[in-house]
């Protein structure tokens, strides 16, 4: 059985026509980036890198499979994680284990930060049970509308790094 091989670097134009299909629905898309409308384009995607730092993809056997970046980032304190998405063909694969984990990397080396903070929408089971299985602990809940202008909750998970 041959060996996967996760690899990391920064996302470019040229990866966003790719990226924009990996959300399968609008819950997806939502749990991903909330402010975005079904379906993602490269325009969207665009102006979120344009707005965030340390876009970044994951590559297993040098295919684009996983996408995120920080949305928050304060030098010495926190960053926040965003827009983590990963092709529907290389779920379940670790390859968001390792796109976290490359994440907490870039934010301890270019931002200093001494804490990440992730955000999950109370519907994504995926993460809701990836971050605590990577030391993440709940530190709030907040209310917020989905796309239809139902109640979610958007759970708060912070780790020191």
């Amino acid at each position: 059985m041959p060996t996967s091989t996760l690899s990391q670097r920064p996302a470019t134009p040229d990866d966003l026509p790719e990226v924009v299909a990996f959300p399968q629905n609008a819950d997806e898309l939502f749990f991903c980036y909330p402010k975005a409308v079904w379906p993602l384009d490269v325009e969207q995607l665009a102006a979120a890198m344009a707005e965030r730092r340390d876009s970044t993809v994951v590559l297993l056997n040098e295919r684009v499979a996983g996408f995120a970046n920080f949305y928050q980032w304060q030098h010495g304190d926190s960053c926040a994680l965003g827009n983590l998405m990963i092709a529907p063909w290389a779920r379940g694969r670790g390859v968001a284990r390792y796109l976290v984990t490359t994440m907490e990397q870039l934010a301890r080396e270019r931002h200093q930060a001494t804490h990440m903070r992730v955000s999950c929408f109370n519907a994504n089971s995926a993460g809701l049970l990836l971050y605590p299985a990577l030391g993440y602990a709940l530190s709030g809940l907040v209310e917020r509308r989905d796309p239809q202008g139902a109640r979610v909750a958007l759970l708060q998970f912070e780790k020191g790094l």
